[in-house]
């Protein structure tokens, strides 16, 4: 069974949602999902183009409105 972690990196500005991402997927396992709240704008471009070029998943991808919520799913 998969879990579902989350990082509130919202006050945070690049590369630290980023870099708090990686480190949560270190640790999680195989099909588990890594929730990323982050206000800074960088991080809904950089973490999708990161997830393709590392062959993670990106699940989720979603504007709020003062914050992106981005769901990637670790895949190897």
């Amino acid at each position: 069974m998969s879990a579902r972690h989350s990082i509130d990196a919202r006050q945070t500005f690049c590369p630290g949602p980023m870099m708090e991402l990686i480190a949560a997927l270190k640790e999680a396992s195989i099909g588990d999902e890594v929730e990323v709240l982050s206000s800074d704008k960088g991080s809904a471009d950089d973490i999708p183009a990161w997830t393709r070029k590392v062959g993670h998943h990106l699940v989720s991808s979603e504007d709020r409105g003062d914050h992106w919520a981005i769901v990637v799913r670790k895949m190897k």
